[in-house]
């Protein structure tokens, strides 16, 4: 059930340096590389899925001399590109062509990449499966009945099925690293404020937002977050810089096996979280079991947020998105994601406070140690239908709790993480273990993410 787009045109399988780099020494040109990045799009969306509009010619910031510059790729369907609508994944409204950049659009661009168009996301990327109540879903190219994780289910699924290198995701809570780990990816979700935040991210409450993008290759990712560097970069953060592989040094990592839901991890993402650990060990690592500091209240307090932020789209639709904006066309998850919220409205202060404290308790497990390692989801991939809209709330929700358990933390301590696809379930689906960093300690991640891509390269759908 595999589906993907690898063939042996100018694309064949090359990560995004090495087109780069092809591009710059004037053997492959960057139109070329688009059309062919085009073509592979027009045959594997017709079954994925992942695509919500294609531009009429490749944008770019347009500097030969940007590390990434002839790189084709696509934004997700919540940041405004320039002539292209942007439109949440709802059918609450119809976006308009946007007039300019956003603010996080500038500096993906600034990197030198061609967007060839937008990725589709749940509806406000509040869903954790790239699924629609009245439209097809996006489909996981690894097995096309499974889904391909959410909220930048698209983007993930375009980069595993070879249509491009790289492509923008964001993460709010796991949205990088959940499609990545559903789709044997590396999704490094950035330090709060390592990069240029989007407007939403910017009237949150608490800012749990992070840009970033999702890649088949550690480099990849480590030559991006250098290159948006260059556009800008946060004087309050330790820069990143170019990574370019392991470090020498031998780290002390803490290992979480099991969240605080209270939901057991699945017996074969605890194999790969042992594998990770032997293989870590045999690396010369010292790898210990130590417990979240952080009570099981955060549950509800982030599970009550969460409803915080469709209750804020329903009521405020018309005037922070659009004119045009029906809150009656929301899907049935939003509309009880804000239910839940009204519930429990009362209590809004005393849970942003609770939440605004998680960094601090959070930053202790650092003391101890470099790194810590959990799995990123709870168990394997769910067949596309589990998560859909349209399944009755309270059980949704339910399920939704019982998958994403490890990824919300790091969105509210503001931490980095990221997810690497080290092992596989029965039915061949990627299975991601996620790294967890102290504020502004992206390197050490990248530096760890080689060392294991070195180790162990990852598997490849084309094999």
């Amino acid at each position: 059930m595999r589906f993907h787009a690898f063939s042996d045109d100018v694309l064949a399988d090359h990560d995004a340096v090495t087109i780069a780099k092809l591009v710059r020494r004037g053997e492959i040109g960057a139109a070329e590389v688009a059309e062919a990045a085009r073509a592979r799009a027009a045959q594997v969306d017709p079954t994925l899925r992942a695509l919500v509009v294609s531009a009429e010619s490749a944008l770019s910031a347009g500097d030969p001399d940007a590390p990434l510059f002839g790189v084709p790729t696509y934004v997700k369907d919540n940041t405004d590109v320039r002539g292209l609508p942007t439109n949440h994944g709802t059918a609450a409204f119809v976006g308009r062509p946007a007039a300019e950049d956003g603010p996080y659009a500038k500096q993906f661009l600034s990197t030198g990449v061609s967007v060839l168009g937008k990725s589709r996301l749940p509806e406000f990327g509040l869903n954790a499966s790239t699924e629609f109540a009245a439209a097809e879903p996006t489909r996981n190219p690894w097995h096309t009945d499974y889904s391909p994780g959410a909220s930048s289910g698209g983007a993930a699924a375009l980069v595993a099925a070879g249509v491009v290198p790289i492509a923008h995701g964001n993460d709010g809570g796991g949205s990088i690293r959940i499609p990545a780990a559903c789709c044997g990816l590396v999704g490094l979700k950035p330090s709060r404020g390592r990069h240029v935040d989007g407007p939403q991210a910017r009237s949150m409450p608490i800012n749990l937002v992070s840009e970033g993008v999702l890649t088949r290759s550690v480099r990849d990712t480590a030559t991006y977050f250098a290159a948006a560097e260059r556009h800008w970069r946060n004087p309050k953060l330790p820069p990143v810089g170019l990574v370019e592989g392991p470090a020498r040094r031998r780290l002390r990592i803490g290992v979480i096996a099991d969240s605080i839901t209270g939901n057991e991890t699945c017996p074969q993402t605890r194999a790969v979280l042992d594998d990770t650990v032997a293989l870590l060990e045999k690396m010369g690592h010292e790898v210990l079991p130590i417990t979240l500091p952080v009570s099981p209240r955060f549950v509800d307090d982030f599970t009550t947020y969460w409803g915080l932020l469709a209750f804020l789209i329903e009521a405020g639709g018309k005037f922070a998105i659009d004119p045009r904006f029906q809150p009656g066309d929301l899907d049935a998850f939003t509309h009880g994601l804000g239910a839940l919220y009204r519930k429990s409205m009362a209590r809004t202060p005393a849970i942003l406070y609770r939440l605004s404290q998680v960094r601090r308790a959070y930053a202790g497990m650092f003391r101890d140690h470099e790194l810590i390692l959990s799995p990123v989801l709870v168990h394997t991939t769910p067949q596309l239908g589990h998560l859909n809209p349209t399944v009755p709330f309270g059980e949704l929700f339910a399920r939704l709790i019982s998958w994403v358990a490890f990824t919300p933390l790091n969105n509210v301590a503001g931490t980095p993480a990221i997810s690497l696809p080290m092992g596989a379930s029965s039915e061949s689906l990627p299975i991601g273990m996620q790294f967890s960093a102290a504020h502004g300690d992206e390197r050490s991640l990248l530096e760890i993410a080689f060392a294991l891509e070195s180790e162990r390269p990852w598997r490849r759908i084309q094999d």
